[in-house]
């Protein structure tokens, strides 16, 4: 089970002298983190080091601070938080008080750790779009019996002969549901397109 954030969250924190600012965001692409990195690295500050997860996609930068200090712990707490499709920046005002390795590790990953403790984390669901043509004597059935399946319908297109139903599933709810539209239908409901993406359930 993965999560994400509902929204972007923060967490200021003073180590040592040194100012670390840490955000968390939720992502819907990589582009879309890229260009969120881009904007807040013309901040002035000493260092923007950061992480982001997106699927089985990943990226982590130090930012001139020692290798493997800062972004890999930031990425590792994202992990640790069973956390996808998330961005998190540290930013960093040094105070002139060197914190050795060791303590840099626990201020980066410490401080990203703390502000996705802190955030709204909302589930990550693999959904299944789904789209059939359903006759319109079967279509109040199909509307009561959704929810059972944890389906939501997101499209109805009526014709002469019935609707074009498109909805949304989690993926494993997929079999079972299609076994039981050919049921009620004696056979005669085709489940004609089909894709999957993930989204958040909200």
């Amino acid at each position: 089970m993965a999560f994400t954030l509902a929204s972007a969250t923060e967490l200021m924190e003073e180590i040592k002298k040194s100012r670390f600012l840490t955000r968390a965001f939720p992502i819907n692409s990589i582009a879309e983190a890229e260009a969120i990195i881009e904007t807040i690295r013309k901040e002035e500050a000493t260092h923007h080091c950061y992480a982001w997860k997106f699927h089985s996609n990943y990226r982590f930068n130090d930012d001139g601070e020692p290798t493997g200090t800062a972004g890999k712990p930031i990425l590792n707490a994202i992990e640790g938080k069973n956390c996808d499709c998330v961005l998190v920046i540290v930013t960093r005002w040094f105070g002139g008080v060197k914190l050795g390795t060791g303590g840099l590790v626990r201020a980066y990953g410490g401080g990203a750790s703390r502000t996705l403790q802190k955030a709204e984390l909302v589930e990550l669901v693999d959904w299944q779009i789904l789209t059939f043509h359903c006759p319109f004597n079967l279509l109040p059935i199909v509307e009561n019996e959704v929810q059972n399946f944890l389906a939501q319908i997101d499209n109805r297109h009526f014709d002469d002969f019935g609707c074009e139903v498109t909805l949304r599933l989690p993926k494993p709810q997929q079999e079972n549901f299609i076994d039981w539209i050919k049921d009620i239908s004696s056979g005669k409901i085709l489940i004609d397109g089909e894709n999957s993406r993930s989204d958040m359930s909200l």
